[in-house]
C-alpha cells in the first residue's frame, strides 16, 4: 500500500474543515429553518439535504481522512459531471450569465481535489486491491462474524 505523509493527511483534513466549517453556512440554515417548504418533490431541498448530509460526513474526515476518501471522490466526479454537461454547452453557446459565473466559479474550485486526493492510494485501494466478497465463503476457513 502507498505510503501516505502526514502533510498529505493534514491537507487532507483541512479540506474536509473546509467543508465541514462553509457548507453549513449554505444548508443548514435552510434545514432548521421551520418555515422553509420545499414541497412534495423536493425541488431544491434535494440538494440543500445533500449538502447537510456532505458537511457532516466531512467532519469524520477529519478522523479518518483516508476511510473518508469516497466522499472527497464523490464531490469531484459531481462537479466534473457539472462541468461537461451543463456549464461548458452553456460557455460554448454563450449563453453566460452571472449566476452562471458564480457556479462555475464555485464548482471549478473542485478542482483542488485533483491535487489533494492522493491518486496512487485510490488506485491502489479501489483500483487495484481486491474487493470484498459477494457471498460467503464456504468452509472451514470462513470467518465467523
Amino acid at each position: 500500500m502507498p505510503e501516505i505523509s502526514l502533510t498529505r493527511l493534514y491537507v487532507l483534513r483541512a479540506m474536509y474543515l473546509l467543508i465541514f466549517v462553509m457548507v453549513p453556512q449554505l444548508s443548514w440554515v435552510e434545514i432548521l429553518d421551520p418555515h422553509q417548504s420545499w414541497g412534495a418533490h423536493g425541488g431544491d431541498g434535494f440538494v440543500v439535504c445533500m449538502l447537510g448530509a456532505f458537511s457532516i460526513l466531512s467532519g469524520l474526515g477529519l478522523r479518518y481522512p483516508l476511510q473518508m476518501l469516497p466522499l472527497l471522490l464523490w464531490e469531484l466526479v459531481w462537479k466534473m459531471i457539472w462541468m461537461i454537461r451543463i456549464a461548458l454547452p452553456l460557455w460554448i453557446d454563450g449563453k453566460v450569465d452571472d449566476a452562471l459565473r458564480m457556479n462555475s466559479f464555485a464548482v471549478g474550485m473542485g478542482a483542488l481535489l485533483l491535487v489533494i486526493i492522493p491518486w496512487r492510494y485510490v488506485a491502489f485501494r479501489y483500483l487495484r486491491s481486491p474487493g470484498d466478497p459477494w457471498r460467503t465463503r464456504i468452509g472451514p476457513s470462513a470467518p465467523q462474524v
